[in-house]
């Protein structure tokens, strides 16, 4: 048992009257406690649940991010014209609203702004559709690839993932916690605004509970990220919703976020979200998408193709966003982009399959 670890549950876990949030260098102290397994099981799974009652603070997923930092991996600087776009999407998957970032990220990439996803497998809560699940639908493997070799793919294509079981096996031990508690805990927030991008970076973050737009902030500036995004999405994502006005928190020079009320209905855009069905319909959907093919998820991939080429600094609006990201969609470039994606990374994997 760790006398230290007992005495931050303890600040953490007593209540509402003598309870006490934790300071930076404790919540990082903390983290790096329970990933190297210097707390005990018990003590780990009540710390998670106290602090998830408590709720975290901004300065608390701070030292979260700072411990990240300490431990986990990043991919490497590339040189790019623009900050490199790094998406924070639920690593729980989704199971209502079909996904539609895959494309986002293509669309972007053929277009010269980088991307970066982090995320892993099916996950505890939710247990939702992964990201990881999707590219492999579409002929992307990156759960086989090492951090290394996810660099390279990052340097040619412009498109990361950081497949957080291969690339930071510390996360793996905390799973099965929050799969026993039935909770999401703080460290589920925290993840969304985790930066594996060592280099000058744009974050972007999807969150559901208005409450947390205020902890992001707060963590964000303390870590210095002086470029973010905040998007009330999709199950928590960073997809726009369509059934309502989307609300969109951007960083500003000022010290007050600047908020952003998008409708669909002004853009010309129905107010329905799409449905998610069976893996395979879904892989069917966004092919048609790359195809061209008029379709209701072709109407998200144009309402979040043109926010994020606005957001990037390549399209001057909204409108023209959209009208950009069309273009890019029908003529094939977003398409094309994915097929030199899987040719990338099969012939890294080929590599490393004749190595070994």
């Amino acid at each position: 048992m760790s006398i230290l670890f007992r005495d931050l549950l303890k600040k953490v876990g007593s209540g509402n009257h003598t309870g006490e949030s934790l300071n930076r260098v404790e919540a990082a102290t903390a983290t790096k406690m329970m990933f190297l397994g210097e707390a005990t099981p018990a003590q780990i799974g009540a710390f998670l649940i106290a602090h998830r009652i408590k709720r975290p603070t901004g300065e608390e997923l701070a030292g979260m991010l700072d411990a990240f930092d300490e431990l986990g991996p990043k991919l490497q600087p590339i040189s790019s014209q623009r900050p490199v776009m790094v998406f924070g999407i639920p690593y729980d998957g989704r199971t209502r609203t079909a996904p539609i970032s895959p494309v986002t990220a293509l669309l972007l990439a053929a277009v010269g702004q980088p991307v970066v996803i982090h995320g892993g497998d099916r996950l505890p809560t939710k247990y939702g559709l992964p990201l990881t699940e999707i590219w492999q639908g579409l002929g992307v493997n990156w759960t086989t690839l090492s951090l290394e070799k996810t660099q390279e793919v990052f340097a040619q294509t412009g498109i990361g993932f950081v497949y957080t079981p291969k690339h930071f096996p510390l996360t793996n031990s905390i799973w099965e916690y929050r799969d026993q508690l039935g909770k999401r805990p703080p460290l589920a927030t925290m993840e969304l605004i985790w930066c594996p991008y060592a280099g000058d970076a744009h974050v972007i973050a999807g969150y559901v509970h208005p409450p947390t737009e205020g902890m992001f902030q707060v963590a964000l500036q303390l870590r210095g990220v002086r470029k973010f995004t905040l998007v009330k999405g999709l199950e928590g994502s960073c997809d726009l919703p369509r059934d309502r006005t989307a609300i969109i928190s951007l960083s500003s020079a000022s010290p007050d976020l600047e908020r952003l009320f998008l409708s669909p209905h002004d853009y010309g855009f129905t107010t329905k979200n799409v449905p998610l069905g069976s893996t395979e319909e879904l892989l069917t959907q966004i092919q048609d998408v790359l195809a061209g093919k008029s379709s209701e998820l072709q109407q998200t991939a144009l309402w979040n193709g043109g926010f994020y080429l606005w957001r990037s600094g390549i399209c001057a609006d909204m409108r023209s966003g959209i009208a950009k990201a069309e273009e890019l969609l029908n003529s094939g470039v977003v398409a094309a982009k994915l097929q030199e994606l899987i040719q990338v990374v099969n012939s890294l994997s080929e590599n490393l399959l004749s190595m070994t």
